[in-house]
């Protein structure tokens, strides 16, 4: 056998689901035996049956990719409950198994795919949506690249309203239509106050901070996920430095961006260079911006 069927053979055994006893199970990918479409390529020894060989790494390889999705999103899980997050993990793992070297990857599909599977959230399917993505944004805002960051001499010497800014790769702009950001600071707060003879008591407590949430009447919510000192944060917008700062990455320039972003606003005009200032300020203080790259000129 060579070795990239041999790769693929393995694979989908060790990606089939367990039983509900969390075993392998006796039927192999395609039907037959189990036993021997394991036989085919592992050795038994003096311990251990191939099948039983086997199924080490088939359970190894559930509880490990269960647990990732467990610890990442903690938020999700709490909108779900216990037993519905599990079973979707599940579910969401046969549709989508580990295509990547690292589990980081694991969850890029989640959101796109609860969108496709409603059932899974029933009632509270866009309360899901919303904290899946911040989950996902997290993720990727802790390990997103970084560039170097704008300077003062910079911005002198590129100009003002003409200037283009490039906002880091790391940065994440979303808009919700529920409070998740503050949910999700809570229900990871809970677990961390959390040992084992107070479990029950918080998870009463994160379904009711749920309930709490999924009856409020959506509205609008504007966030950045940002990096500092490899710890990522949450910082509320407001509307119109959240459309400055999207026009931004889409390429207009700093004078089009704040144009666009008050074409129809309820700022009154005369307000309106300060609130700027003020953004622009606090934006480079954090540095979101990036470092202009040199202008190479031909010879």
């Amino acid at each position: 056998m060579k070795l990239l069927h041999l790769q693929r053979t393995m694979a989908r055994a060790v990606m089939q689901p367990l039983t509900a006893s969390e075993h392998m199970q006796r039927r192999a990918p395609g039907g037959g035996s189990m036993k021997r479409y394991a036989a085919r390529f592992i050795k038994p020894n003096d311990r251990l049956t191939s099948f039983e060989r086997l199924e080490i790494y088939n359970r190894q390889y559930w509880f490990r990719v269960l647990s990732s999705l467990i610890e990442d999103f903690p938020g999700l899980r709490a909108v779900l409950g216990e037993r519905r997050f599990d079973a979707m993990a599940k579910a969401y793992l046969v549709a989508n198994p580990s295509r990547s070297f690292t589990l980081r990857n694991l969850p890029s599909r989640l959101e796109a795919w609860l969108r496709k599977n409603p059932n899974w959230a029933g009632k509270n399917q866009a309360l899901a949506l919303d904290i899946a993505r911040l989950e996902w944004a997290d993720i990727e805002t802790f390990d997103g690249k970084a560039e170097p960051v704008l300077r003062q001499e910079d911005l002198r010497a590129e100009g003002s309203s003409k200037l283009k800014l490039t906002l880091q790769p790391y940065m994440r702009l979303l808009s919700f239509r529920y409070p998740v950001d503050d949910l999700l600071l809570e229900v990871r707060k809970d677990d961390e106050d959390t040992d084992f003879a107070s479990n029950a008591f918080a998870e009463r407590k994160k379904r009711k901070r749920v309930r709490a949430v999924a009856k409020l009447n959506p509205a609008q919510i504007f966030l950045a996920v940002h990096r500092v000192d490899n710890d990522v944060y949450f910082r509320r917008l407001e509307k119109e430095e959240f459309d400055i700062l999207t026009a931004l990455r889409n390429g207009k320039t700093l004078g089009g961006a704040v144009e666009w972003a008050f074409r129809s606003s309820s700022v009154p005009p005369q307000e309106r260079p300060g609130k700027v200032q003020t953004w622009f300020a606090t934006w480079a203080a954090l540095g979101w911006f990036c470092r202009p790259q040199k202008k190479h000129r031909r010879r």
